[in-house]
């Protein structure tokens, strides 16, 4: 599965004459699905789509926030040419998954966004259409998500997609109530002692 994230300070999609869906500040995503695509394949692109921090933070510190962290809105547009193959300068789209099977598998990505998100901050086009896509880059940012692919141990991949989800929902929710009080004594005692947070980020994002 691969996925154009891009940075946005509005963006929509008409059909004809008619917009069928805009937003305001967000991301526009188009989304390539392939014919071996599986759950897992949608999982993590849902996950980085909704935990990419391309967003600055209330100071202005760059790549600090998520849509989710300043909720904001994501558009969302299927676009199988992602899954072009070119045959010497022609395109070609067998790699991608077939309408009858791409609709049902497309919604249900949309499905899971929006229960992991507010759904009324989700938008999509409209699948099979001709549609015009209006976006306005903010930067310009944009970043390709590609899923994983190829043959892999299911229990180390159960353990390591548990250890990112919970790393991310650790710093959604930020520190606990218990985790402050444990580090206060600590600071107390030590002043020159160091979490590491600031000069370490490497345990919140994935190689």
């Amino acid at each position: 599965m691969r996925a154009i994230v891009q940075r946005v300070t509005k963006a929509s999609v008409t059909v004809g004459d008619e917009t069928i869906s805009s937003i305001g500040r967000g991301l526009c995503v188009l989304l390539g699905l392939s014919v071996e695509d599986t759950q897992r394949d949608a999982d993590y692109i849902v996950r980085k789509i909704l935990n990419l921090r391309l967003f600055e933070d209330e100071n202005g510190k760059a790549w600090s926030k998520s849509v989710m962290d300043g909720e904001l809105e994501v558009l969302c547009v299927s676009q199988f040419t992602l899954q072009c193959i070119l045959k010497g300068n022609k395109p070609d789209f067998h790699s991608a998954m077939p309408t009858e099977s791409a609709q049902p598998f497309y919604n249900s990505i949309l499905d899971s966004m929006r229960s992991c998100y507010k759904p009324e901050l989700i938008k999509d086009g409209r699948f099979g259409a001709y549609m015009q896509v209006h976006i306005q880059n903010d930067g310009p940012v944009t970043v390709e998500l590609t899923s994983p692919s190829g043959p892999s141990d299911p229990k180390q991949l159960s353990k390591q997609e548990k250890q990112q989800q919970r790393k991310e929902k650790t710093r959604s929710k930020g520190p606990s109530e218990s985790g402050r009080e444990k580090a206060a004594p600590r600071s107390r005692q030590d002043p020159n002692a160091s979490s590491g947070a600031e000069g370490d980020v490497s345990s919140e994002r994935e190689p």
